[in-house]
């Protein structure tokens, strides 16, 4: 697991409270933490994973484009 750190200047917190969340949205935390929260059924996660899947596909085609 990698560290996230965030340095607090001029005791700005809310400046660095803003950073840290997008650091932590960024890395995916909140969504593996809300994945985690409740047993997700294996027929649930193959559909999950196959709608990221598509997903993904569909950016990746409208980049090219």
């Amino acid at each position: 697991m990698k560290e996230i750190e965030v340095k607090v200047l001029d005791n700005d917190l809310e400046k660095a409270m803003r950073i840290l969340k997008k650091k932590i949205q960024n890395d995916g935390l909140f969504k593996r933490l809300k994945l985690k929260k409740s047993y997700e059924k294996p027929s649930e996660f193959r559909r999950r994973k196959q709608r990221e899947a598509q997903r993904r596909q569909r950016i990746a085609s409208a980049r090219n484009r």
